[in-house]
């Protein structure tokens, strides 16, 4: 266990209230289970996904300013499980670190719409992190290790990074943007085997799935058939947003690939919290497109 409780102010994101529940479900699982307290940050509001600069960068900073200042307020530092979430409030927080060095008046600005709207102010007092980051660095991999109750010594998993986690950011803890290894370190600590593959660092295909579907299905299915050809009994991602290209969009990847798939994808608590003893239906296991049975059979799991 780590020397002291870990508490943080807790930026859910939109996708794992909505289309991907099984994410906020294990999540609040898995930190359960790990002694770690999460105070959900109900006022928050959507980081926008990287769609908000393309209007405005004063929108995207405003917004996101505001998210970092409601965990400013708790004096904690905010942690989101959705690496877009990450990158986006992540990167928003870096550069405004910095303004306040080099464009204190754009500060000014800023902290001139927070307080008419909500009397926040972002200080940037606090720091922006991602569930991994904070198992592996928080938690600590050793602590981890000696929490697992159900070794996972059986399930070869395949780790999507995405692309907000490792490259969104000027600095990344714990891992090299082009080299990383902290979820295999996580599949280590729970006794899992990791499965290297090409696209395993690369796009999903979700950002341009509303207007290029064939390309974006063309990337999740090749990204799936590569960790099939690696032995892989599953995918694990930190993001939700890949989760939905990967595994509810699995179906017309398939069609547009022309190969037969059904890889199962977990949500990395979904991982962890397995490995912790915690029961399935404490994790939404039974939430996804393509059936995550083969992998609880592998691990004899009911």
């Amino acid at each position: 266990m780590p020397s002291k409780m870990l508490q943080y102010a807790y930026y859910p994101g939109c996708v794992a209230q909505g289309a991907c529940h099984e994410l906020y479900l294990s999540t609040a699982a898995l930190t359960q289970a790990l002694g770690i307290e999460l105070l959900e940050l109900k006022k928050a509001a959507c980081c926008g996904s990287g769609t908000y600069k393309e209007d405005s960068q004063l929108l995207e900073d405003s917004v996101n300013a505001r998210n970092i200042a409601l965990a400013e307020s708790q004096n904690l530092p905010l942690l989101t499980h959705c690496s877009t979430c990450q990158g986006v409030i992540g990167h928003v927080d870096e550069r405004l670190k910095d303004y306040q060095r080099t464009h204190p008046a754009y500060i000014e600005q800023i902290n001139g719409l927070l307080e008419q709207e909500s009397c926040l102010s972002y200080g940037g007092s606090t720091s922006v992190t991602h569930l991994l980051w904070v198992l592996i660095g928080d938690y600590g991999i050793e602590a981890l290790q000696e929490r697992v109750t159900r070794q996972l010594s059986e399930l070869k998993c395949a780790a999507f990074y995405g692309c907000y986690l490792l490259r969104a950011q000027k600095s990344l803890p714990y891992d090299d943007p082009f080299h990383p290894e902290s979820m295999e370190n996580v599949f280590r600590a729970v006794g899992a085997t990791p499965v290297y593959y090409r696209g395993r660092t690369q796009c999903c295909g979700w950002p341009i799935a509303s207007y290029a579907p064939t390309q974006s299905f063309t990337m999740a299915g090749t990204h799936i058939q590569e960790a099939i050809e690696a032995d892989a009994d599953c995918m694990v991602t930190p993001c939700p947003l890949c989760h939905l290209n990967l595994d509810s969009r699995q179906p017309e990847a398939e069609k547009v690939i022309e190969r037969q798939l059904g890889l199962p994808v977990l949500h990395l608590p979904q991982l962890v919290a397995l490995a912790l003893g915690v029961k399935p239906d404490k994790l939404g296991l039974d939430q996804h497109v393509v059936s995550t049975q083969p992998v609880l059979e592998k691990l004899g799991v009911r």
